[in-house]
């Protein structure tokens, strides 16, 4: 298995600090608190935390002080005392019952609705602008920002809020704590005297500075034991998702593996993945092994040591049991209070690890919503560059590059007029689909001029179908009830789907249970429903036998003519190009530009209409 000690560390270099994490952390709950429509009852239920968390250390207080009047009333052997206390603690009991289940419930309340929030406003912002296919080509280059966005958002928004909760109402309640506690602990300890090099010393409210001295040293020892924590539980995080998703690929191409018999190739391919999942975890374990054994010692000696201290006083009859037990007490509200670094250590890296996942992918998205704000439409190229308007196709120096930059293709000056109909043809790897994605304004790394013409419609080879009814399938993207139901049988029979007609309100994983060509001909029906002027197909009939090939086309071509529109295709086929009167040609260039495994292609319109040189 492969040591997760070779992978980079998150945390390395001079930014990589507790206080940028605090600015991240801030920097993604402050919207919620102070920009959302939910704003005033997040603050008044945050409020309501808080008051719950000081009357729980109060109730603390309260206890503390009846342990000292119960436990003296036990030594003095009062009964009456004794049965009053009890008293006393039942509805001190009740109360502190009360605040806990509040405490929890509100929390959690907060918690669910704080995540709500978060998680559709981030899957608003990933699913804005073509945003997810652009983090998907950043993850192709390497990049980090963008990795396991689904992880992002369903988990990690969850831990975010949970952890934020959970942790700062910790801290608030140790600092109220320690602020409450301190002060009867400086009193019931009393002071301690001794003799140093001849001289004699008294030291008022010792067991304050004990207790300062003892988790000052703890801490400083948890945070060297545990850093590595931090490093492990984003590595982790990163590690399960990748395993999740190469999952999810077995089965959203399991026809394809089982054709192939690839059961083996794909179990050795998941097995790797999971081997780097066990190796950082076994890492981790170690790691958690290692701050267990310190703070369980920690724990262990903070629980005898206040009795050590304050037992010879007891003894020699200057202070009564009750005070044993309330020094024994408040140095443990003490001791806890100062420990919270120490016992939330664990939680704090995981935290941290989830904050720098989140925000890396806040910083992952932010670059595309800037572009977007700044452009008239969402789409890659500028608005001076790209415009959706009219009834003419034209492109006017466009160049598309590769992700690195390099210069893939370009076209100088094409047009398309309405009731054209145009064949784009060229060698495979040359392009077409890159240049098909440029006019749809997706394609991040493109510049020229493109207007496409109003009411346009694209046609990709592979059609998304979402999981659920046929009826929500055929009218993807519009709504349910966007068509009417004798419109979807219509179209499914013009595309030869007809038996499929009974199956509307059927919920199923479509993309699973159809072939890919009745994919592609549910993508032609949903066409015919929606009713385009302009239709750009980039080898959607790739699957079809000839006969329903031919029908289709007929029909497409047929329905934008009618509309007084237009056809643009990328198709290898021969006999597609009996439906096009004219042709676009891919032609390489004189000169390759770039590396030298790279050829810059050029778009140029074959005048008379035949083949294209390369076909």
């Amino acid at each position: 298995m492969t040591s997760t000690h070779s992978l980079p560390d998150p945390w390395s270099g001079p930014d990589r600090t507790w206080r940028n994490f605090l600015r991240d952390a801030w920097h993604l709950a402050r919207p919620y608190f102070q920009q959302s429509e939910d704003r005033w009852k997040a603050r008044l239920m945050l409020a309501l935390i808080v008051a719950l968390n000081l009357g729980s250390v109060y109730m603390s207080v309260l206890f503390n002080e009846w342990y000292n009047v119960f436990y003296s009333a036990l030594q003095d052997k009062n009964a009456s005392l004794f049965w009053q206390q009890m008293v006393r603690f039942s509805w001190l009991a009740a109360i502190a019952i009360v605040i806990a289940v509040y405490k929890f419930y509100v929390t959690q309340l907060l918690d669910l609705r704080w995540r709500a929030w978060m998680t559709r406003t981030y899957m608003a912002r990933w699913l804005s602008g073509c945003r997810y296919y652009h983090l998907e080509l950043a993850q192709g280059s390497g990049a980090m920002l963008s990795d396991n966005p689904d992880q992002r958002i369903q988990e990690d928004i969850g831990g975010f809020t949970g952890s934020a909760l959970g942790i700062s109402m910790g801290l608030l309640n140790s600092v109220v704590t320690l602020v409450s506690f301190i002060t009867i602990l400086w009193n019931v300890s009393g002071s301690i005297s001794f003799s140093l090099w001849g001289s004699a010393h008294t030291v008022p409210g010792y067991m304050v500075w004990v207790a300062f001295g003892y988790c000052a040293v703890g801490s400083v020892i948890a945070h060297y034991i545990g850093r590595a924590l931090i490093r492990l539980n984003f590595w982790q995080q990163r590690r399960e998702a990748d395993f999740r998703y190469s999952l999810v690929r077995v089965r959203e191409y399991s026809e394809a593996i089982a054709f192939d018999r690839g059961e083996a190739a794909s179990s050795q391919q998941l097995d790797g993945r999971f081997s780097r999942v066990l190796a950082n975890y076994l890492q981790l374990i170690k790691a958690q092994k290692r701050l267990v054994w310190f703070t369980s010692f920690f724990q262990q000696a903070a629980i005898i040591f206040p009795f050590l201290v304050s037992v010879p006083r007891y003894l020699r009859g200057s202070i009564k049991l009750g005070d044993v037990m309330q020094i024994a007490n408040a140095f443990g509200k003490v001791q806890d209070a100062l420990s919270w670094f120490i016992d939330s250590y664990p939680a704090l890296a995981g935290w941290r690890a989830t904050t720098e996942r989140l925000t890396s992918f806040d910083r992952g998205i932010a670059p595309a919503e800037v572009a977007a704000s700044e452009a008239v439409t969402e789409r890659a190229l500028p608005p001076s560059q790209y415009d959706v308007q009219g009834d003419t196709l034209e492109v006017e120096g466009l160049t598309c590059c590769l992700p690195d930059g390099t210069p893939q293709l370009g076209a100088q000056a094409l047009q398309m007029k309405p009731g054209e109909t145009v064949l784009l043809q060229g060698p495979s790897g040359s392009g077409k689909s890159t240049f098909l994605r440029a006019l749809a304004g997706i394609w991040p790394h493109a510049h020229g001029q493109v207007t496409l013409p109003m009411d346009s419609m694209f046609l990709p080879q592979r059609p998304y179908l979402p999981v659920g009814t046929l009826r929500a399938v055929l009218a993807y993207p519009e709504e349910v009830g966007h068509y009417a139901d004798a419109d979807m049988r219509a179209v499914l029979d013009q595309v030869r789907l007809g038996h499929l007609a009974v199956s509307l309100d059927a919920e199923d994983n479509w993309s699973q249970k159809l072939s890919g060509g009745e994919q592609q001909r549910v993508a032609i029906a949903r066409a015919l429903l929606k009713q385009p002027r302009w239709i750009l197909a980039d080898e959607a009939t790739s699957a079809l036998d000839a006969a329903t090939e031919t029908r289709v086309y007929r029909l497409l071509v047929d329905m934008v003519q009618s509309r007084q529109g237009g056809m643009l295709s990328v198709a290898h086929r021969h006999r597609v190009a009996e439906f096009h009167a004219a042709r676009w040609c891919m032609r390489a260039a004189a000169e390759p530009q770039g590396p030298a495994e790279h050829v810059f292609w050029t778009i140029e319109p074959q005048a008379d209409g035949a083949p294209c040189p390369e076909e």
